[in-house]
């Protein structure tokens, strides 16, 4: 397979998921992230969070199967290719030295990368106004992690993941605590207990937030950062995410974040499949690459027992054809992603950007 083949796989399996048999080793529930899939490696070049536990995956026209030593990747009865499950890490066995399962404090994301959700709870989620598509409490309903996860806890899992040869780089995440600062003191913390622990960089994301706050993550061992906007439509933004601050507010801080940590070290969620124009992303992604500014595109993918669970991502072709689009706008205008020290576009299984090299950029190939 060509990369553009395997390339177009990837987007593919992102929007449609697939069937697997064995779903019980595969898949989260909850969390803010990509939960209910897996991360496969698709005939050895692009790593992908698949789809697995979501309703619409039933109507997939994808199967993962286990055959031998490996397992293959069909549409229908037709052999697509070799894919290769991400394998369990060993320290999900082990225990902290007070005595929490490691994987309560941080999973393996992608091939290797080491993330965390720090604070587990968000102010919205007390208001009633959650962002319509997130899980983030979810899994502490599940029991699957713990409420808050401190410095030393998040240095020693790092600590054991890096000395198991699993991971490379550390994306925390946070949901919203009821301070001004959006969460930027928690993350500093976790970053400085990672930091002390093993030498890793880091990626921290949370909501706009001020000049100082992003100064305190910097001096703490912060790499990079994601200020995500969600969606560049006001009337989305303030229909899914109602206590989100605007799109013109997310872009403040984001330039703020560029000042602080540097053009291409800052990145932006943005979201395909909420109802918004290609346009609308095109035009917002121009306008964030302008800054230094990676919009890391993503589909749209429900969680179950969040509001929008019966909604379903967009359309493959769709993706496919912004994620193109937008790869031309951030080669255009000199952006790499490659040299993204840490986080989710370091990572990159989660997004349709073609990010291997900028040939792939301007090509989606």
């Amino acid at each position: 397979m060509t990369r553009l083949d395997v390339w177009a796989l990837k987007v593919e399996l992102m929007c449609l998921g697939a069937k697997i048999e064995d779903t019980v080793q595969f898949g989260r529930k909850g969390g803010a992230g990509p939960a209910g899939g897996h991360d496969f490696v698709i005939a050895g070049r692009y790593c992908v969070n698949i789809p697995v536990l979501a309703q619409f995956t039933r109507n997939s026209p994808f199967t993962i199967r286990p055959e031998g030593d490996n397992w293959k990747l069909y549409r229908g009865e037709v052999f697509q290719a070799e894919v290769s499950p991400v394998s369990k890490p060993k320290f999900y066995d082990k225990s902290t030295s007070d005595g929490v399962p490691m994987y309560k404090i941080a999973l393996l994301h992608g091939q290797n990368a080491l993330a965390s959700t720090v604070y587990q709870r968000c102010t919205y989620w007390r208001m009633g106004q959650p962002c319509k598509f997130c899980g983030i409490e979810l899994s502490l309903e599940y029991g699957r992690t713990i409420e808050f996860k401190t410095g030393k806890q998040l240095g020693e899992v790092a600590r054991e993941a890096a000395t198991e040869g699993r991971v490379r780089h550390v994306t925390l995440t946070t949901g919203t605590p009821a301070t001004v600062d959006k969460g930027a003191n928690l993350l500093a913390q976790a970053t400085k207990g990672i930091r002390e622990a093993v030498d890793l960089p880091v990626h921290a994301q949370l909501e706009p937030c001020d000049r100082g706050s992003l100064k305190l993550l910097r001096d703490m061992g912060v790499d990079t950062v994601g200020i995500h906007v969600e969606s560049f439509d006001s009337e989305i933004l303030r229909s899914m995410c109602p206590m989100k601050l605007s799109v013109s507010e997310c872009f403040k801080s984001l330039k703020y974040a560029v000042e602080v940590f540097g053009e291409g070290q800052v990145s932006s969620f943005v979201l395909v499949g909420l109802g918004e124009s290609d346009q609308s992303i095109l035009e917002g992604s121009t306008r964030m690459v302008q800054i230094g500014v990676i919009p890391f595109i993503v589909p749209f993918r429900p969680i179950m027992g969040t509001p929008l669970s019966s909604w379903r991502p967009p359309r493959p072709e769709r993706l496919r054809r912004v994620c193109q689009e937008v790869g031309k706008i951030i080669r255009e205008h000199g952006l790499d992603p490659r040299e993204s020290r840490a986080g989710c576009v370091r990572c990159g299984s989660c997004t349709g950007l073609p990010l291997g090299n900028k040939r792939e950029l301007a090509n989606g190939q």
